[in-house]
């Protein structure tokens, strides 16, 4: 995956960690990844309540939105593009490059939008990451581009997906689709909130916990 002919180029990412660098060298490495319109303190204050063994790093989306950002436009509106998604990911990526080599393995954990992030950043390198979390989002639908690799995921790789049936944000549609690739290309384990909405609670983030404890940890 590379950028496109004549798209934006991002700055590198503005990133905050949960510890500082002295500390978080050698440890498995958590990255956040927001929803739409938030930044990367959103949600930062999670770290407290998993796995003190990581080291966790939050990332902010690349495209300002309102007072937050976006990692690209909403996939209903005129300015979405796969190309949009593309450059998004390869922002994410270029940083982790820099990084990666600090941690013994990298997993990531999104939001909403996030989740579609972290999806295609696995897409987009089948073999980086140890597991994946995502939290009341969705997978984006590249129609057989082959940047994203799809065939190359074979059901091996550890995912958390956790939602609440009656999010009123994800559209069917968006949880339809994503719940088939799910089932084709990684280790499910799907969990339903009740009275969660399109938002994050204490037993999900319990049940995370136990996921990268068990998955990433102790595999």
């Amino acid at each position: 995956m590379e950028t496109m002919t004549n798209a934006p180029v991002f700055p590198a990412p503005v990133v905050v960690w949960s510890q500082p660098e002295e500390v978080r060298a050698g440890k498995p490495l958590l990255v956040f990844l927001h929803g739409y319109g938030a930044n990367e303190h959103d949600l930062l204050s999670l770290a407290d309540m998993l796995p003190a063994e990581f080291a966790v790093a939050s990332v902010r989306a690349p495209i300002a939105m309102g007072a937050g950002f976006t990692w690209f436009p909403l996939t209903g509106s005129l300015d979405y593009s796969l190309d949009a998604v593309r450059n998004a990911a390869v922002h994410v990526q270029d940083w982790l490059d820099t990084v990666k080599a600090d941690h013994p393995s990298v997993t990531l954990l999104g939001f909403s939008m996030g989740m579609a992030m972290a999806t295609t950043l696995l897409r987009y390198r089948p073999t980086d990451y140890a597991a994946v979390v995502g939290l009341s989002g969705f997978v984006v639908d590249a129609g057989g581009d082959p940047d994203f690799h799809d065939d190359k995921l074979d059901g091996t790789v550890p995912f958390f997906w956790g939602r609440d049936q009656q999010d009123p944000v994800i559209t069917p549609d968006k949880v339809e689709y994503s719940m088939g690739w799910l089932r084709n290309h990684v280790k499910l384990t799907k969990v339903l909130y009740t009275g969660m909405w399109h938002g994050i609670n204490q037993q999900e983030i319990g049940h995370v916990s136990e996921f990268l404890t068990h998955e990433v940890l102790n595999p």
